[in-house]
């Protein structure tokens, strides 16, 4: 199928924005000729792209289909580019990164600052968002690589995951159940706690949940959050027990405010871990934070 492939970068224009008008402002050209190219690229597909009327554009089944396919081309057509741009020199470009809130404060910021300090020229951005976010995040090649929390289900044979620091996870409490504070009691018992917990759909609960099914073990956490130094603060003033990263709690044990509940059954182990794709290459920024997490 021979097809003009300018008509494909104002598909993407248009599928991104969801607006002519915002494409056409993107691209210098008129809203007329990105309606035209757009009706162009539906006939020789012979498919219909958009639903349009006067209030709003939206995709159609085909055109998401379409859509996700040209967004990871035009992603990697970019990072081409910077990389080509960043040959030999790290007086320009950017790095982009995937990971949640958590690994971000608790483990990246002072990578952040290192890098910052040694290539102030290289931007750094990064994107915020669950286990699931960051890997579709990575495979669309919106992101050079993601930091995660190892295992996590949804990475793929695509993707090459390099383990760099072990995770200590912990079972925390307030002062309010003190009559747990300095005993040892197994996962059963924390059954007739309240307990508070990150949302699904992250690797953190999916790790939580499936302990808790190896031994036997039912608990139905009464909230569920998406932040986990929500989840410590609801947790200092007494609405129950939660399960996070030590390192989120540093503070809060040094000031005696919560404390850890000591568990008869062994917590496994899971690890940060760098992932990357396989057929993305690194640029040269991405190579050099890297090394720095090393």
């Amino acid at each position: 199928m021979d097809i003009n492939f300018e008509l494909y970068k104002i598909f993407y224009y248009v599928a991104d924005s969801l607006s002519f008008s915002k494409a056409a402002s993107k691209l210098y050209i008129s809203q007329s000729a990105v309606s035209q190219a757009i009706k162009t690229l539906e006939s020789k597909l012979n498919i219909k792209l958009f639903f349009r009327n006067t209030k709003q554009v939206k995709l159609t089944n085909d055109g998401e289909i379409l859509f996700r396919h040209i967004e990871q081309a035009y992603n990697l057509i970019k990072n081409g580019e910077r990389i080509i741009d960043e040959i030999n020199s790290l007086e320009k470009g950017e790095i982009r990164i995937g990971a949640s809130d958590t690994i971000c404060k608790y483990y990246l910021l002072n990578y952040f600052k290192e890098f910052h300090k040694l290539y102030p020229n290289v931007k750094i951005h990064v994107t915020n968002g669950t286990s699931p976010k960051c890997v579709e995040l990575l495979k669309q090649g919106s992101v050079d690589f993601i930091i995660s929390n190892i295992p996590n289900r949804y990475t793929d044979s695509s993707m090459k995951i390099k383990e760099i620091k072990p995770i200590q996870d912990v079972f925390i409490a307030g002062n309010q159940f003190k009559e747990i504070k300095n005993r040892e009691i197994s996962l059963k018992d924390l059954e007739k706690y309240p307990f508070l917990m990150l949302e699904k759909q992250t690797s953190t609960r999916e790790f939580f949940d499936n302990m808790l099914l190896e031994n036997n073990t039912d608990i139905t956490p009464e909230i569920e959050l998406g932040s986990t130094d929500l989840l410590v603060e609801m947790t200092k003033i007494g609405l129950g027990i939660t399960f996070v990263w030590k390192k989120c709690i540093e503070e809060q044990l040094k000031s005696k405010e919560v404390f850890i509940v000591n568990i008869k059954e062994k917590i496994p182990e899971r690890y940060l871990g760098i992932v990357t794709h396989k057929q993305i290459p690194l640029s040269i920024g991405a190579k050099k934070f890297i090394e720095l997490l090393h």
